[in-house]
């Protein structure tokens, strides 16, 4: 189905964002649909992860509207923040806990049954190769990389049909990161939905089924990278010239 017919599962709306006198995001306009696999870049500073700050409800915005499977962050934030799980940047355990116990503590937020959690934690840690014994440790003896395997266990414990990922890869080692690709790929495969920021463009390139360039607060480029596959030959060049042109 075309992208129109479809109800979008992410959809952000003259999204406006200041600090101070600084305007981040100035009129950010972005639908995202089940299925995909959606890259959004930019260079530092431009606002991505302010936008990801506000789509999962850790910033407010100044104006503008933000849905994610139709439910309203700003007004419906607890049924929204069900819709999505979330990989921030840098890794973020408590690290008093086991994690074991960090996986139980992110179940119990979410109300999941025993039997689930034990199904999707065994799941998840035997495709990002975190062992029995690595979980019953402390997080606080973990590697970045152990951190940051823990954290995308703990935002598909719920299997949310919305993955948000920002930066995801810092700090795996390659193998983790083939993993991690495939499983991006399976989720959107099956349906559901993936956005990503990243750095590496020749990932996004490779992986993205369309991608959105942020530059001056707003989306300034959105390419289909399978209606066009050129488009994954080029995006480094578009990606420069985006900010060789407005700088």
């Amino acid at each position: 189905m075309e992208n129109e017919k479809r109800e979008a599962a992410i959809k952000i709306t003259h999204l406006k964002k200041a600090y101070g006198e600084k305007e981040v995001l100035k009129d950010l306009n972005l639908e995202v649909y089940p299925g995909e696999l959606f890259g959004f870049i930019g260079k530092n500073g431009v606002g991505k992860s302010t936008t990801i700050d506000c789509m999962i409800g850790a910033k407010k915005y100044d104006d503008g509207q933000i849905l994610l499977n139709g439910f309203d962050i700003a007004k419906d934030d607890i049924e929204a923040k069900t819709q999505f799980g979330y990989v921030a940047s840098e890794p973020n355990c408590y690290e008093v806990m086991t994690g074991y116990e960090y996986l139980d503590f992110i179940a119990s937020v979410y109300h999941l049954s025993e039997k689930n959690y034990q199904e999707n934690t065994k799941y998840l840690a035997k495709r990002l190769s975190l062992s029995e014994e690595d979980l019953k440790q402390p997080t606080s003896v973990y590697s970045h990389g152990m951190k940051q395997k823990l954290c995308l266990i703990a935002s598909l414990l719920h299997r949310p049909s919305i993955w948000i990922l920002d930066e995801p890869t810092v700090g795996l080692d390659v193998m983790a990161v083939e993993e991690l690709n495939r499983m991006m790929r399976d989720y959107a495969n099956h349906g559901q939905t993936v956005f990503i920021t990243s750095h590496n463009i020749d990932l996004v390139s490779s992986l993205c089924d369309r991608v959105a360039i942020i530059n001056n607060g707003v989306v300034s480029s959105l390419l289909d990278l399978n209606q066009i596959p050129n488009y994954r030959l080029q995006l480094r060049h578009i990606f420069l010239e985006t900010y060789q042109e407005k700088d």
